[in-house]
């Protein structure tokens, strides 16, 4: 059942946001917006997730993090279901930002339930997830126009139809809720624990990481608790960090300027509106496949250079062609672009592999993802302020390619064989 709400709130982590992207000439019709509002519209995502996602694992350690991704996927309900109806731009948004606040809590704590719930498997389990996530964002990304054409061509019921899947994985994470409160071994979360099954003394122990063992200055701690290494460890004085934040940053970036955009770049092609969400759904649908294998190889490699490297001249690849020639070479640009954004799936298996301990896993997971997304909101904005101001797509091209080259060295930085407590611990001794 697990398992089950994992893939479910899996699938629901993008559409919100790609189905936006496949019917964004027809809401900004339809709300009356402007090319920078339209790129204001896209950066909300980003935003959002670095707001919402910061708060993840206090709520985590507070309710546990079932209770906090089934209220997420209640608020992912709630959100897509309002906003095609609640009128004007300022509900649109504020009813996208409902949806987005649950997708952020559940980006920040699914690697965290996977790395407690199954540490022997975190490459396996990561690619199911996003492999879960990257058939979502591309189901979206497909279907979005036909429903909307099916439901009576309006684009409202075309984004408030997935509300359906959102309320799908609210069940299996209730299950999971009653499943807690019923064990009678000591599993209950509280202030000062991580949830049921969560990290404990004795696997953080097993883990290098003893919680009732003396710390810096001598003294033992008062009172052992799970929660405890998250509190000691200082995770902004670990260089990895850092690079893994900025990885992460710069692939949402592309993730989110490509979600937001590319459809709208096709469309001004003269490519058809249907068949330019089905471009955007082949590069999401690259995921699919990509992010089961890419999470086991890098799982099994000590250093992700490598794979940063080639995913990243995919990328260039990609936007060169998109450059040159949008219409002549769509499906070849799509898949190379598509082969690009696994960098997501790739930043989520470092996360797990950078940190030893499932409390750490939860500090980096939402320090690189919280500050990634800080660094991604100007991109989709800035796309949107250089397509009106330009009157094409030939410098907001050259900007997503030029994006690129700092990604790859920050990516290979990332992927060096260490791990965050190592880091903290040195400096802190230092």
């Amino acid at each position: 059942m697990l398992v089950l709400g994992i893939v479910l709130a899996a699938l629901n982590l993008r559409p919100a946001i790609t189905s936006l992207g496949a019917l964004l000439e027809e809401v900004r019709d339809g709300l009356g917006m402007s090319g920078s509002v339209a790129g204001l519209l896209t950066s909300v995502p980003p935003l959002c997730f670095a707001v919402f996602g910061v708060t993840a694992p206090r709520l985590a350690r507070r309710f546990g993090p079932g209770a906090v991704v089934c209220a997420g996927m209640a608020a992912i309900t709630a959100g897509l279901l309002l906003r095609p109806y609640v009128g004007g731009t300022a509900g649109f948004l504020a009813a996208s930002a409902l949806a987005l606040m649950g997708i952020a809590v559940g980006n920040v704590l699914m690697p965290v339930v996977v790395k407690r719930h199954f540490p022997d498997r975190v490459g396996p389990m990561t690619g199911l997830y996003s492999m879960a996530l990257a058939l979502g964002t591309s189901l979206a990304a497909a279907v979005t126009v036909p429903l909307a054409d099916a439901l009576g061509g309006g684009w409202q019921p075309g984004l408030a139809v997935w509300a359906v899947l959102a309320a799908a994985a609210v069940p299996p994470w209730l299950t999971q809720l009653r499943v807690r409160g019923a064990g009678p071994r000591g599993t209950r979360t509280d202030d000062r624990g991580t949830g049921d099954h969560g990290v404990d003394d004795r696997a953080a122990g097993e883990h290098g990481t003893d919680n009732r063992s003396a710390g810096p200055d001598g003294r033992r701690t008062a009172r052992p608790g799970a929660a405890e290494p998250a509190r000691r460890l200082r995770v902004t004085r670990s260089r990895t960090a850092w690079a893994l934040a900025l990885f992460f940053g710069l692939q949402a970036t592309a993730a989110y300027i490509t979600m937001g955009w590319m459809a709208q770049i096709y469309r001004d092609a003269g490519v058809a509106a249907g068949t330019a969400g089905l471009l955007l759904a082949v590069t999401m649908v690259m995921g699919v496949p990509l992010a089961f294998v890419i999470p086991r190889l890098a799982a099994r490699l000590p250093r992700q250079g490598p794979i940063v490297l080639a995913l990243g001249t995919c990328g260039l690849a990609g936007y060169a062609g998109l450059y040159l020639a949008p219409a002549g070479g769509a499906w070849v640009w799509a898949v190379l672009l598509g082969v690009s954004n696994c960098a997501f799936p790739l930043a989520l298996t470092m996360v797990g592999m950078r940190a030893r301990t499932g409390a750490g896993v939860a500090q980096l997971s939402a320090f690189a993802q919280s500050t990634g997304y800080l660094i991604s909101i100007p991109g989709p904005l800035l796309v949107g302020v250089l397509y009106q101001h330009t009157g094409g797509w030939g410098v907001p091209i050259a900007l997503m390619a030029a994006l690129m080259v700092p990604q790859m060295a920050a990516g290979v930085l990332a992927g060096r064989d260490r791990t965050v407590e190592d880091e903290a611990g040195e400096d802190a001794t230092r």
